[in-house]
């Protein structure tokens, strides 16, 4: 299995040192507060997993893949999505958001909005304004491919097999649950690197350097709990120095949702966690 859309800061190209980084006695229930594209939770393929993420969008997508009818109404949608592809119907869809009661609309209608847009979009960078909306721009594409069904098969008939919950709550509440021996990982939006502005605007809220400190205390928490806890982020000063009684671990990423292409260059990462 693979992620269903792209996401910044997603973790494929980071799974190999991300898998020699995992905890060697965990036999709990896995956690991940901000799952985003979910290419650990993809990789690893736990039986019993509590996924959450503040965009509820996103959420919406990812419960469509447990019901059989459900994945091949998004498919016969997303084919629609294709057909009628131009950067005219992608700002129309777009704009989809805008209309009052949007969010009690079909959910299967708003999961293909979600996968059309990602695709069609500006290096598939999920955006929102102040106000919620979404906001990136069109990619120029001339066409689009939004169905992969085998990998919409293999996700669906895991979902079903398995005890898969997912959450689109305040991350502190969605790890109210977690007990000793379990495994969380960690990868929230990342600080700010000190000679560029980092993306951030997952949500019309952000994350500052106060969340930041908040997320810390709670690793903290877990930690006195019998947590295990793998955090990801940027190797910025301040997030060594915040988590400098922990195991950092330096590590290199490709930087490629930048509109530059001269920026899309590697960059030093840090996998921390509180165990050997």
């Amino acid at each position: 299995m693979k992620p269903i859309v792209k996401w910044a800061g997603g973790k494929r190209q980071l799974l190999a040192a991300i898998k020699e980084n995992l905890p060697n006695q965990w036999n709990g229930d896995y956690f991940e507060p901000f799952v985003g594209g979910g290419a650990l939770f993809f990789e690893l393929e736990p039986k019993k997993a509590f996924l959450n993420d503040i965009n509820s969008e996103l959420i919406n997508l990812y419960k469509v893949f447990f019901d059989t009818n459900d994945v091949l109404k998004l498919m016969t949608l997303l084919k629609k999505h294709q057909k009628n592809h131009s950067k005219e119907y992608f700002y129309r869809v777009r704009a989809e958001d805008r209309k009052k009661n949007y969010i009690n609309s079909n959910f299967i209608k708003r999961a293909a909005r979600f996968i059309y847009l990602n695709k069609a979009c500006f290096n598939g960078l999920y955006r929102v304004n102040s106000e919620g909306f979404f906001n990136v721009p069109f990619n120029q594409s001339k066409s689009v491919t939004l169905i992969d069904e085998k990998n919409f098969n293999e996700i669906h008939e895991y979902f079903s097999k398995n005890e898969i919950i997912f959450t689109s709550v305040d991350y502190l509440e969605a790890l109210k649950k977690a007990k000793k021996g379990d495994f969380v990982y960690f990868d929230p939006p990342y600080d700010e690197l000190e000679d560029k502005k980092s993306f951030t605007s997952y949500s019309k809220t952000g994350f500052s350097r106060e969340d930041q400190k908040q997320l810390f205390d709670l690793f903290q928490v877990l930690t006195k709990r019998g947590v295990y806890c793998l955090l990801s982020n940027h190797s910025t000063e301040f997030i060594k120095n915040l988590y400098s009684s922990f195991n950092i671990i330096p590590v290199q990423a490709l930087r490629t949702i930048n509109s530059n292409k001269n920026d899309r260059k590697a960059i030093t990462e840090v996998l921390i966690k509180n165990y050997l």
